[in-house]
């Protein structure tokens, strides 16, 4: 039987700025892309970093929700921040959504869209590990 691939959709997911899904499942795989500070109806949060952070990982809750899946589920996070010389409100917000242990994480430091300055991708699974 062939696997199937399904996208991740809801009313509380923030719609794609590109061509691409916002996350999609592959067997007990949850593949989340980058988001942004961007709010469902596609309105762009341009505060501070600890701000933008709050609505990425909401952001990052809805989906993995709407997927069958939840933070206690996530094996990896990529972090992008625009300013890498300080993660100290990134990690703080990041905290309150993930608890120990913690999953596997890369931080990088890139040039961002926009006023964005943070962007979170994830991968995921969709049963207890």
């Amino acid at each position: 039987m062939p696997e199937t691939i399904a996208s991740v959709t809801g009313k509380s997911i923030s719609k794609p700025a590109g061509p691409y899904s916002p996350a999609l499942i592959w067997n007990n795989m949850v593949f989340v892309s980058g988001l942004l500070a961007t709010l469902p109806d596609g309105s762009r949060v341009t505060e501070d970093v600890r701000e933008q952070s709050m609505v990425v990982l909401r952001n990052l809750k809805n989906i993995l929700k709407s997927a069958g899946s939840g933070f206690d589920k996530v094996l990896s996070v990529c972090v992008y921040l625009s300013d890498i010389a300080d993660p100290t409100a990134f990690n703080e917000v990041y905290e309150e959504f993930f608890e120990k242990s913690y999953p596997a994480r890369t931080v990088a430091g890139v040039s961002l869209p926009g006023e964005f300055k943070v962007e979170v991708s994830a991968l995921a699974c969709r049963e207890d590990l």
